[in-house]
């Protein structure tokens, strides 16, 4: 089930323009004296009506500190403090109002969350973290995260492929060593928790580099969405990286990532443009 929060407005066309360039919202649905809003999973319906709602709060929370600093400094001139600790919800935040006087509050929080990105979110803000904190990922949700990877696609629907997990806690040589093997490239590997090969049984398929690094991208993304940080260390394919592992020689490894909560999570940079990357053929 989805829901929408409404609310009335006495100046619907500056209320909109407000949302989609200020607070970067796009348009969802335009319903003439209505219109839907939305960002992530928020939706937000404004309707031009004889008098404004102006109470509660809309609250907009992101991924991380730094992007909470980046949105106020886009919005000082609106912003009714700067950015500081909540240490009672243990969030960070600053607050704002809209052209009509609606409290607006920005906030990260300061530990771990359930899933909760939709589907454009994840896909546009998962990023690659080579810094992690010493908390431990559970059992409970690496279950949730395999759960998952288990839909992941293979050719034939062979589902060749296969997860090996080590734990530093258990195996912290081996977390040595296979941050070690590529240098500086591996070098997350060994600042984390878990490490995670994931690899492909060639016996089961023709195609085991696709079916592992189709696998492998399912993990990271699924990951992302538990508030947990991954890192793609390519060439890990190895006969040493493989014999420590107990991997068959025959198999195909399409990474070994590092595994664990984010030590901080910077802003996204800059992408090239949609029209930058594509090319329709034209066989004119």
């Amino acid at each position: 089930m989805s829901g929408i929060t409404f609310f009335r407005t006495l100046d619907l066309k500056k209320i909109k323009e407000f949302y989609l360039k200020r607070m970067e919202m796009r348009l969802w649905q335009d319903q003439g004296d209505c219109i839907i809003l939305k960002k992530g999973n928020l939706l937000l319906g404004f309707c031009e009506r004889s008098e404004a709602d102006t109470t509660g709060i809309i609250t907009l929370f992101y991924l991380s500190k730094a992007e909470v600093d980046s949105k106020y400094n886009e919005l000082q001139n609106i912003a009714l403090q700067t950015p500081a600790v909540n240490k009672k919800y243990n969030i960070y935040q600053f607050f704002a109002r809209d052209p009509e006087g609606r409290m607006l509050e920005f906030q990260s929080f300061c530990h771990p969350l359930n899933p909760y990105l939709d589907g454009n979110e994840l896909l546009v803000s998962r990023r690659s973290i080579r810094e992690f904190e010493k908390s431990q990922v559970s059992r409970e949700t690496l279950s949730e995260i395999f759960e998952v990877c288990r839909y992941s696609p293979t050719s034939r629907n062979s589902q060749s492929y296969y997860f090996v997990v080590v734990d530093r806690r258990d195996h912290h040589e081996t977390i040595e060593f296979l941050g070690s093997v590529l240098g500086e490239s591996s070098a997350p590997i060994a600042r984390a928790p878990l490490a995670i090969a994931i690899c492909a049984d060639s016996s089961k398929t023709g195609a085991p580099e696709q079916d592992a690094c189709i696998a492998a991208y399912h993990f990271l993304l699924a990951s992302f969405n538990h508030g947990l940080g991954t890192c793609w260390i390519a060439a890990m394919d190895r006969d040493d990286v493989k014999e420590q592992l107990g991997i068959p020689k025959e198999h195909y490894v399409a990474t070994v990532t590092p595994l664990g909560y984010p030590k901080e999570m910077s802003v996204a940079s800059e992408r090239r443009k949609a029209n930058e990357i594509v090319r329709f053929f034209d066989d004119s």
